[in-house]
């Protein structure tokens, strides 16, 4: 890697970092796919399911951890994005780590980005399965089948082209955001007619005769926080898609500023108006909280479709999994720190090996469903968190250390760039690992996970050892 001179305009292409990864791709996603994956990624499983459980835990206080969450997100996706504009990559922040942090910096990135997204498609295929038991035709077949079948369709849409992706993911969100555009104006409608549902009045009564904002104190709320976080796990996947798309200097900061009020609309707009219609005992983990209203105003059939939107939502937050874990592999592949078949790519340019390496976890999720269908969601979430937790880390490292750089002239920050750094990077890492502490205070599962952390430590470090003679070699290579 070489050092730049520091420059008003951005320096030239043959200065910059080059990463084997990005070669090879086609440049198919358009604007419209970019700008919905920028919708999609901002919401997904951890909205449409996790959101009931984490209601009847917290109260209506869970409003106020997803606003605090969002602006933690945003300033994530907002110093991707600062990234983005500098040099463009489908390896995305495991690139930038990889350039900013060395080889063993890539390495970590890649593989705690990975562990986000294996446990997550698990997660997703669960939710896909819980989903489907709502129909009555389905609840006889056993939720391990309904996983498989989940994972199979969207994998096999996958493995085509990065177009077909792109136009899967564009519909998939249309779907999500036109379903909670239509349930905010329901919402409104009952609110502001008062309209009983299941024997309750809608409105701030609904809130304040059920115990206020925090009917169960503030720790509740703080307890549900590594949940939230699981909820924005996809906003980074604009990110990873910019690689493939044309002009991303021109598409990339419109679709990521609107990322922040979308997070305001749907998320916190949506859990105050879940908290507006029904006491939020109302609530369980066991079912999308958007289903229970509908199930609850008695209206033929519109449960049933908001259940379909939900079942989307877990097939898009999938697509996505899958997706941008065969980039991040294949640019960890092509630099010797992940195995080489993931970084090959079919006639469609779509790295497959990657992309059925992270399925084959998915397959094991079909037997954790087989064996624990009642506890597989709250597992995987939970370790899913962890790789969240340790992928946006290094994303604000990325960012610290690009900054450092601009501040020695070495490199020149494009005219998008994250606000107030390197404060903004500072806070946002101690948030992270605050997050940690919560999770650990929370016991039972979230505690489990906490102390799996020296164990993916170690693996991290084991892995190392393995790689670090081809990641060298390769290295050699290029140089």
């Amino acid at each position: 890697m070489s050092d730049r001179t520091l420059t008003e305009a951005p320096a030239p292409a043959s200065s910059r970092h080059v990463d084997a990864g990005d070669e090879g791709y086609s440049k198919d996603l358009k604007s419209r796919h970019i700008n919905m994956i920028a919708i999609g990624g901002a919401i997904g499983t951890g909205l449409f399911l996790g959101a009931g459980g984490r209601l009847a835990g917290a109260g209506p206080s869970l409003a106020i951890a997803y606003a605090v969450c969002g602006v933690f997100a945003f300033f994530v996706v907002r110093a991707l994005g600062e990234l983005v504009l500098y040099r463009p990559s489908s390896g995305a922040f495991v690139s930038y780590a990889r350039e900013f942090m060395g080889e063993k910096g890539a390495y970590t990135a890649g593989w705690l980005y990975f562990l986000n997204w294996s446990t997550t498609t698990v997660a997703d295929i669960t939710a896909a399965a819980v989903f489907a038991h709502y129909w009555s035709a389905f609840t006889d077949v056993p939720q391990w089948v309904l996983a498989f079948i989940a994972l199979a369709i969207v994998l096999t849409a996958n493995l085509i082209s990065v177009k077909y992706f792109g136009e899967m993911e564009f519909w998939f969100s249309i779907v999500k955001v036109s379903a909670l555009v239509i349930f905010m104006l329901v919402a409104i409608y009952l609110v502001a007619t008062s309209h009983p549902i299941d024997g309750h009045t809608p409105g701030l009564a609904t809130i304040t005769d059920n115990g206020g904002l925090f009917p169960s104190g503030v720790l509740p709320m703080l307890l549900v926080v590594q949940g939230v976080v699981f909820a924005y796990a996809s906003v980074e996947l604009c990110g990873v898609a910019a690689g493939e798309t044309e002009n991303p200097e021109k598409i990339m900061p419109k679709a990521i500023n609107s990322i922040m009020w979308r997070v305001g609309v749907f998320y916190v707009g949506s859990v105050v108006l879940l908290a507006l219609l029904l006491p939020y005992t109302a609530y369980s983990a066991d079912q999308s909280p958007f289903v229970t209203v509908f199930d609850k105003l008695g209206i033929p059939g519109t449960a049933g479709i908001m259940n379909l939107v939900v079942l989307t939502a877990a097939l898009s937050s999938l697509n996505s999994g899958l997706y941008s874990t065969g980039r991040i592999l294949r640019s960890m592949a092509l630099s010797g720190s992940a195995p080489k078949f993931t970084g090959v790519m079919n006639k469609g340019k779509v790295p497959y090996g990657g992309v059925l390496f992270t399925a084959a976890f998915g397959v094991a999720g079909v037997g954790l469903n087989y064996w624990m269908p009642g506890e597989a969601f709250e597992i995987v979430l939970n370790l899913a968190s962890i790789g969240i937790l340790g992928t946006w880390g290094m994303v604000m490292l990325c960012s610290l250390f690009f900054w450092h750089r601009s501040k020695k002239g070495l490199v020149s920050r494009p005219s998008y760039r994250l606000p107030w750094a390197p404060y903004t990077q500072i806070v946002t890492l101690v948030f992270l690992a605050t997050v940690l502490v919560l999770m650990w205070s929370d016991g039972g599962v979230g505690r489990t996970t906490v102390m799996l952390v020296p164990v993916i430590a170690a693996a991290l470090v084991g892995g190392w050892f393995l790689v670090r003679g081809r990641v060298a070699e390769l290295a050699a290579t290029r140089d």
